[in-house]
């Protein structure tokens, strides 16, 4: 695992400097499968919060689900314990900009640990949630299976690389997609929660992906185009996170 002064050392990739005072939380992100539809902007526009702008590429908007292994979780200065560290998650995302830094919008974040939900939900403000959750490593392919507690969303793949991993270059879809270094909310009072992150540029792998039943986006309110995914595989992103911080107005 690498150290997390290695991975603040890294820091000619980002789009702005890294935000003042300490990184409270790290986690590696394992065996993610980024799969990314492109929707009409409008229909997204329909249900993402209108305080955050929609950022599109080439006029398009896109919206992604995301399933992976955290593991190494550890809020700072504690060790990462085995029983509250690992634990598998599937995320629903689509692309906004806040004073014109591009973030990540969640529309749902599914995770197979309680105590992960209850704590992202109460110092996040993010709309994490229970799901009963499967990973099988097949012969260098991963299958993955979650259903959400209480709900229809359902999602069950068979994934995996198909090349060489390489860094997304600006101005490409793969970075516009992948390279963002914050996400956000909006809280009930109106006000826009963003939280900075920072991590090595992504390696990502073309990848291939059997998809048998999908329901997440659906389930957001966005139905999905009847096309195939953009596929990206990555292996491993260690990851800093910052504590979050109510926008000013």
């Amino acid at each position: 695992m690498a150290s997390t002064a290695s991975i603040l050392q890294a820091t000619a990739h980002r789009p702005w400097p890294l935000p003042e005072g300490p990184w409270v939380m790290f986690q590696s992100w394992r065996e993610l499968l980024f799969a990314h539809w492109r929707v009409a902007a409008d229909r997204l526009r329909a249900v993402v919060p209108p305080q955050l702008e929609l950022d599109l590429y080439d006029g398009g908007a896109w919206l992604g689900i995301a399933p992976f292994r955290v593991t190494g979780l550890r809020p700072r200065p504690l060790p990462a314990l085995p029983w509250l560290s690992e634990f598998l998650e599937l995320n629903v995302r689509t692309y906004v900009r806040v004073r014109d830094r591009a973030c990540v919008y969640f529309f749902s974040l599914d995770a197979g640990s309680t105590l992960a939900v209850l704590g992202a939900r109460a110092s996040y403000r993010l709309p994490y949630r229970r799901a009963n959750m499967e990973m099988r490593n097949d012969r260098g392919l991963f299958r993955f299976t979650s259903r959400r507690r209480g709900g229809e969303a359902r999602f069950e793949a068979r994934y995996g690389p198909t090349g060489r991993a390489s860094v997304p270059q600006p101005g490409t879809l793969e970075h516009f997609l992948t390279e963002r270094y914050a996400l956000a909310t909006v809280l009930r009072s109106g006000r826009v929660l963003r939280a900075e992150i920072h991590h090595a540029p992504w390696p990502l792998q073309p990848a291939a992906a059997e998809i048998a039943v999908n329901t997440m986006a659906t389930a957001a309110g966005v139905p999905l185009p009847n096309e195939a995914p953009l596929l990206h595989f990555s292996a491993r992103q260690d990851t800093l996170v910052w504590a979050p911080d109510v926008e000013r107005r």
